[in-house]
């Protein structure tokens, strides 16, 4: 058999093995995003045909008052989340890092509660704890504390989910510690032997050394932290909490798909979401780019 015809088959067997992938991609992926962006354009009701209304659920995002207090809270949301998140997930990380028995063990058991963590059982879970009357007022009752009520706060609520988040470090944490696997040891040998103490070694040998994985990290907890829903949705029953202080973005654009119908108006908002993210995404790589050079 010539050589030609030998590749021309491989190439068919290849490609045969990969339509499944690529079907998917394209029925799954590719047509949604397609339709949510036509249904963007439309007056959609679920069950009636749509309508094509041109620009004008676009124009209605800028008189609902709601779409702003959703992006203002998803932004706060996202500036507490991500930071606190990423800094206990490198602290963690560098304990984790530490030569003694059995850490193979504990590197496991700090992962567990990113496996749990975004469960609808463990957001009962959650608030169970932190209403007026759960276990963390208890145990703050127990040492002359009298516990906030977390839940029913405006001032407290975006700080209880945060700390839901926080919970989940377990992916950014493999992530660095597979970045601090990465710097040479030889550097901190020499660091000790110029004198140098933890807190320089850490400043100017091990923050350089996993800058990378920071960045990713950064930016895919920031992707994630503005397409969060599950949790805050079952803590809340579905609403945006007291005075919509928990109102997130993907929370507001699900009630106007599938509470209010209004598929046409909640397809914008989902392309107003991209942006929004896109724009972010951009900024975090113009900041890397401008900061950070991982050649030197």
């Amino acid at each position: 058999m010539k050589k030609g015809k030998i590749k021309s088959k491989e190439n068919l067997t290849g490609y045969v093995l990969i339509l499944p992938w690529i079907i998917g991609i394209l029925c799954f992926q590719l047509w949604p995003i397609i339709h949510s962006f036509l249904m963007s354009f439309t007056d959609y009701a679920l069950l009636n045909t749509p309508k094509f209304v041109a620009l004008e659920n676009y124009n209605k995002l800028f008189h609902d008052d709601i779409f702003y207090q959703a992006v203002k809270v998803t932004f706060k949301y996202v500036l507490i989340a991500v930071p606190a998140k990423i800094l206990f997930a490198l602290f963690i990380a560098l304990i984790l890092n530490m030569k003694i028995r059995g850490i193979g063990f504990f590197r496991t058991v700090y992962y567990i509660p990113s496996i749990l963590g975004s469960s609808i059982a463990v957001a009962i879970l959650w608030r169970a704890l932190f209403v007026k009357d759960g276990v963390i007022n208890a145990l703050l009752a127990q040492v002359g504390i009298e516990g906030a009520s977390w839940l029913g706060n405006p001032k407290y609520t975006l700080f209880t989910i945060s700390l839901l988040s926080v919970w989940q470090f377990g992916s950014s944490m493999v992530v660095f510690l597979a970045g601090l696997k990465q710097v040479p040891a030889s550097l901190y040998e020499a660091a000790s032997v110029d004198g140098a103490g933890k807190a320089a070694q850490f400043i100017h040998i091990t923050l350089p050394g996993i800058m990378p994985m920071m960045s990713f990290n950064i930016l895919m907890q920031t992707i994630n932290a503005f397409q969060m829903f599950g949790a805050p949705y079952a803590i809340f029953n579905g609403k945006g909490g007291p005075l919509n202080s928990a109102m997130l973005y993907v929370i507001y654009l699900y009630q106007n798909a599938f509470k209010y119908f209004n598929v046409g108006y909640a397809s914008a908002l989902s392309w107003i979401l991209l942006l929004m993210i896109a724009a972010t995404a951009l900024v975090l790589n113009l900041i890397e780019k401008k900061f950070f050079n991982y050649d030197d």
